[in-house]
């Protein structure tokens, strides 16, 4: 990206001011980067850690397997999911609350003895599966919030303080130039003067 100015002294102004803004800027979305990279750590390992149990719970009912053939699972349907947001280095999350079931009246006396453990069984696998879903959308979110911020901390550190540093020194030396064939260019004229009269 080239930085556009203009060899005088109101353009010098404005690229210094420029320059100072990212120099200024940079720390600040440094400590942002550094933020999000972590929170950005912390999602993937809840995410594993949710995995792990949802494996967990499952593999502890596998030995009910055949019970659960005759479970009807349209007795438990998500009723509601409760949200809030948080805002993590800037960037809004969404954070599950809770998780609201409707669960369909059934007979306790004609159906088997651990349906009711199966209805308990189905809602916190079910709650596990969403907050799985919900860490996921704030990771993809933490991870596009990360990624912007590493390409705006590389283009300041990389791209715009060297391009203003270096349009600054341009401007300098054009403006010293400029200067410099002024008083030599008044010293000709002197000396010419001189030595015609």
């Amino acid at each position: 990206m080239a930085i556009k100015f203009q060899y005088n002294k109101t353009s010098r102004q404005e690229v210094e001011k420029q320059l100072k803004m990212r120099i200024r800027a940079l720390p600040t979305l440094q400590s942002k980067e550094t933020a999000l990279r972590m929170e950005v750590k912390k999602a993937k390992k809840e995410i594993e850690d949710l995995d792990k149990e949802l494996e967990a719970q499952i593999k502890s009912y596998e030995k009910m397997l055949a019970l659960w053939t005759e479970f009807d699972p349209s007795l438990v349907t998500v009723k509601d999911v409760h949200l809030s947001k948080r805002k993590i280095a800037g960037v809004p999350i969404p954070i599950l609350d809770g998780v609201d079931f409707d669960i369909k009246r059934f007979s306790i006396f004609s159906s088997p003895k651990w349906y009711l453990d199966g209805v308990r069984t189905l809602e916190g696998l079910a709650e596990i599966g969403i907050r799985r879903d919900f860490n996921e959308l704030k990771l993809k979110r933490l991870e596009f919030a990360r990624k912007k911020t590493t390409q705006k901390v590389n283009l300041f550190e990389k791209v715009q303080i060297p391009g203003y540093k270096d349009a600054i020194l341009k401007i300098k030396r054009y403006l010293e130039d400029e200067e410099n064939l002024s008083k030599s260019s008044q010293k000709i004229a002197k000396a010419k003067k001189m030595v015609n009269d």
